[in-house]
This record gives structure tokens, sequence and C-alpha cells, in this order.
């Protein structure tokens, strides 16, 4: 992934990686998280998907009670992660389906998205952090980032 921006190009690894890592086989090794962030989004989707499977009931109003153009708030951590994780349930669906042509493009909107809904505000914190140890949020002080500070 080409992109000169460190904070992007994580985005699209976490993008691509996380999609990767849901449509893994079972029983077939799955490759390891390529860096912290996406090691750690694995992780979070992961819980998320055993502990809140209701979560997944009520994702239109995730959508769209935290990424309204005039959002006044603060990103939650459940907001990006809910983008990450509804997009792996999505490319299963479409992998059950028989959609294969799907999840690559699937990858490709997801990154887009990120960068532009969600990369300024983690810009404004100092960059992708790990939440392990974090359970309320990806969000944290420069100090905390994978050395993707503000660019």
């Amino acid at each position: 992934m080409g992109f000169p921006d460190p904070l992007v190009r994580e985005a699209y690894l976490m993008a691509f990686d996380y999609i990767n890592y849901v449509m893994a086989k079972p029983g077939i090794p799955v490759n390891p998280a390529p860096s912290r962030a996406t090691a750690s989004l694995r992780h979070a989707g992961d819980e998320l998907l055993i502990r809140f499977p209701i979560f997944f009931r009520r994702w239109p109003h995730v959508f769209q009670d935290h990424f309204a153009p005039t959002r006044h708030r603060e990103l939650a951590w459940s907001a990006v992660l809910s983008v990450f994780v509804l997009s792996g349930q999505l490319v299963l669906h479409c992998q059950e389906s028989g959609m294969s042509d799907i999840p690559p493009r699937i990858q490709e909107c997801v990154g887009s998205y990120v960068e532009r809904v969600i990369c300024p505000e983690i810009r404004d914190r100092g960059g992708w952090v790990s939440v392990k140890g974090q359970r309320r949020s990806l969000l944290a002080k420069p100090q905390d980032s994978f050395g993707l500070g503000k660019t």
C-alpha cells in the first residue's frame, strides 16, 4: 500500500487485514497481524462479536449517530470498531453467498471511508494506538501512538 501518509496507510492496512482475517477458513492458520494496530483490531473485533452479538442489530443507528456530517461529539471507539467489524460480517455474508468478487471492493471502500471520515479525528488524537488494556477507546494521547503521530 503506497500511501505516503502513515496514518492513512495504517487505516487501509487495518481494513484489508481485518477482512482477510475474518474470511479465513476454519482450521487454516492465519498469518500474524502485520502491525500492533491490526492485532488490536482483530482482538477487539473478536471480543465484540463474542460479548455483544446484539450490537449488530442496531448497526444502522451506529452509523447514523456517529458519522453524520453534522456530528459535534467525540468519535467513540465503538463507532470506529463497528466500521471494521460490520465490514467483516458483510464479507462473510458475501463469501457464504458465493459473491467472491465483492470482498476486495469492500476492503477498498472501507479503507476509503476510514481515510475520509475517521482518519482526521485519529490524526487529531495522535494516531492509531493499541487498545490492549483500554476497553473504552482506541483514541488516546499522542505518547500512546504507534509512532504515527500528527502529520
